[in-house]
């Protein structure tokens, strides 16, 4: 961080301390960085926090899955724990709403396949609003 390079973690922490600055771990399950081009989702990442001169700073350290950010509602193929290749091909024939979601939406409001399918479609398939819609 501040090339101690020998120095023992606990030299180092009185350092940073006398200094200002503190460092805590967060136990975090998941980090989503949403961007233009799609998001990078973290899984069970390791993300520190550290606070200086009051302004906080987060350090993500793991391995990103990226996920297309297709216009439907975002986290589409998060929520239904696919990766972006399989929310593509998942797709259904009638207006492009991908069958995954039609599924997660009839399951979560607890309605038939179609008319969560119409659901989506009204929604232009955004997931959340035609789950509010139904439920």
């Amino acid at each position: 961080m501040f090339g101690g390079g020998g120095m023992n973690p606990r030299k180092m922490k009185q350092m940073m301390k006398q200094m200002g600055i503190d460092v805590e771990e967060l136990d975090a399950e998941r980090v989503v960085v949403e961007t233009a081009d799609g998001d990078l989702v973290f899984e069970s990442p390791q993300v520190t926090r550290m606070d200086a001169q009051g302004q906080q700073t987060y350090q993500i350290v793991g391995d990103p899955d990226e996920v297309d950010d297709a216009g439907a509602g975002g986290a589409s193929a998060i929520e239904a724990g696919d990766d972006a290749a399989d929310a593509d091909e998942g797709a259904g024939s009638a207006g492009g709403i991908p069958d995954d979601d039609v599924a997660l939406v009839a399951e979560r409001a607890g309605v038939p396949e179609s008319l969560a399918r119409e659901s989506l479609e009204a929604h232009d398939g955004d997931l959340a609003a035609a789950i509010a819609e139904l439920e």
